[in-house]
């Protein structure tokens, strides 16, 4: 136990690899079916393997775009700004709110048309940043590991899941 009371977690994972998934749902489901066959789940880790940045282009930003996406969230945060001035008010209430969405949308299209022309056209488009792993290994500690081989042997058994073969090596591999 760390002095906060929270117990501490080593990042390094430890345990042998019971099985090895193409995506994080198999994975995730391998995990759970050792939970409902009643197994010692706190002692297994999941593992992403050959980690990646995947950047999906989702389209162009265009002026249009980047003040529109300005002025939208510039009048989110204006509406929580207004909400809370209104609920300190004794009067018109609703008159905070409406000021707090004006005022927000006008200073997001000011900050989304700056930071746009800032850009001077070097990232005129959208995207969505993911890391992914390319492989999935499940652990599990030494001493769990022989049964829980056998649970997920069963799983693969039904299909639900499609554990990938360790690797072979290649013959012509070994020779020096």
């Amino acid at each position: 136990m760390t002095a906060q009371g929270m117990p501490s977690m080593d990042p390094r994972p430890t345990g042998l690899t019971i099985g090895t998934y193409d995506t994080y749902r198999e994975a995730q489901r391998a995990v759970d079916y050792l939970s409902d066959e009643k197994f010692p789940v706190e002692h297994t880790t999941i593992v992403g393997n050959n980690l990646r940045q995947v950047e999906k282009i989702t389209g162009r930003l265009t002026w249009g775009k980047a003040l529109t996406a300005g002025v939208a969230s510039g009048a989110w945060f204006g509406l929580f700004v207004g909400l809370l001035l209104g609920l300190f008010t004794t009067n018109n209430w609703i008159a905070a709110v409406i000021t707090g969405v004006v005022l927000g949308a006008f200073f997001g299209l000011v900050f989304g048309g700056l930071s746009y022309a800032q850009s001077a056209g070097r990232r005129d488009f959208t995207s969505r940043t993911a890391v992914v792993a390319t492989t999935y290994d499940v652990l599990c500690d030494f001493k769990f590991a022989e049964e829980a081989r056998n649970h997920l042997a069963k799983l693969a058994l039904k299909g639900e899941v499609h554990p990938l073969l360790p690797q072979q090596p290649h013959p012509q591999q070994d020779l020096p």
